[in-house]
């Protein structure tokens, strides 16, 4: 999983007709990051506990309850509708999460039947029953109207009377009228999803893992597979992989020099043979299946999914 590769990002003349000669599709929309890696090593999607398990890889403990991730989100009104706007990368500061979460505990949490908690950039909620929640994070839903990703079903009034008390319990607070006054968008509801319980340890044959994505780590975890933090560079998981890896560069790095770099480090090990072959995908859609004999296709020099913006 590599920075995005599109629009012009990718400046490097010999890298993109390496690339051009790949096969090179680009997804319709948003996609689910644990579900974009499992679908190529083809492994199970998780049922229901996404929540759980990005706490299990940010602690490295399986929890044993209930929980949901509670991610910040801005609900944009326009004209008869909502839109979501993601907050995550907008790097809200700890305080003022720490100071949003708090107020939630202290005038939403009953009597130890649910409550909230903050757990290093990611908040969530916790529940002695089960609540409807949303399938997918906050990013897939970006600059969309929300309604679609809702839960459905006889269960969904707990969700959306729930959503709205944190939607009052939010409206007005200092830390939203800080944003304002600075020019932000207020943290005005909180994105529930992924709710569940995680799934019980076992034992899965599974790649190692470069990455610093907990929720991603805590799959690993959960198949007590290898995984450690992206080293920063594509050599050092090929020095401690035998036969393939999975690799992610950190979320919020769109620097088009780390996506080169790695790009030519993968071709580097794809060219001398130690590595067969290569998916790569980009955080804009883009996914490139790679082998050597692509290199063959001397007709393939440009794609559209990699065109410059600027002159090359």
């Amino acid at each position: 999983m590599l920075p995005p590769v599109s629009d012009g990002r990718l400046q490097n003349k010999s890298l993109r007709a390496w690339l051009a000669r790949s096969d090179l599709t680009q997804a319709p929309g948003p996609e689910e990051l644990l579900a974009r890696v499992l679908n190529v090593v083809r492994l199970p999607y998780p049922e229901q506990g996404l929540a759980a398990l990005r706490m299990w890889g940010q602690t490295g403990d399986r929890p044993t309850h209930w929980i949901a991730a509670a991610d910040p989100v801005y609900l944009e009104p326009q004209l008869d509708r909502l839109y979501l706007h993601e907050l995550r990368r907008c790097r809200i500061p700890v305080d003022q999460m720490r100071s949003l979460i708090n107020h939630l505990q202290a005038t939403l949490a009953d009597g130890g039947t649910c409550g909230f908690v903050r757990l290093g950039s990611y908040s969530y909620l916790s529940s002695d029953k089960p609540i409807a929640t949303a399938a997918v994070p906050a990013y897939v839903v970006d600059q969309q109207v929300p309604t679609h990703f809702l839960p459905t079903g006889d269960e969904t009034a707990s969700y959306r009377n729930l959503v709205s008390e944190i939607e009052m319990a939010l409206h007005e607070h200092e830390v939203n009228e800080q944003r304002v006054a600075a020019g932000e968008q207020p943290v005005n509801s909180l994105w529930l999803w992924g709710g569940g319980t995680a799934a019980e340890k076992m034992t899965r044959r599974q790649p190692p893992l470069f990455s610093d994505d907990a929720l991603l780590t805590g799959y690993w975890y959960s198949a007590t597979a290898d995984a450690s933090p992206w080293p920063g560079d594509i050599e050092s998981c090929l020095q401690a992989s035998v036969a393939g890896f999975v690799a992610e560069t950190p979320e919020f790095d769109d620097d088009p020099a780390l996506l080169e770099s790695c790009l030519l480090e993968l071709r580097a090990a794809l060219r001398s043979g130690r590595l067969s072959r290569l998916i790569l995908l980009f955080r804009d859609g883009v996914r490139a299946d790679v082998r050597r004999s692509h290199e063959l296709r001397f007709w393939r020099r440009k794609s559209g999914l990699l065109a410059t913006t600027t002159p090359a």
